[in-house]
């Protein structure tokens, strides 16, 4: 039922690199840069859901950043 097109996430990719903050170090500046883009998405998603579904994409979301963040843990 929820459609988005490429061009979408790239304005939104974009908005994120020029948003997030600036540091030294590179991997630094990836993490802020999937940090900013991480949340973007949600906010543009979530603008976007009925509210029906707006729980469920916030579980979804947070569920995927706890994996992501213990996948990391464990390396």
């Amino acid at each position: 039922m929820y459609n988005s097109s490429l061009n979408q996430f790239l304005d939104i990719y974009n908005k994120s690199i020029d948003d997030s903050p600036k540091t030294a170090l590179p991997q630094k500046d990836v993490d802020n840069i999937m940090t900013s883009l991480t949340y973007n998405v949600y906010r543009y998603v979530n603008r976007g859901l009925f509210e029906k579904d707006k729980i469920t994409f916030l579980l979804m979301v947070c569920f995927k950043i706890l994996i992501t963040a213990k996948k990391n843990l464990i390396k």
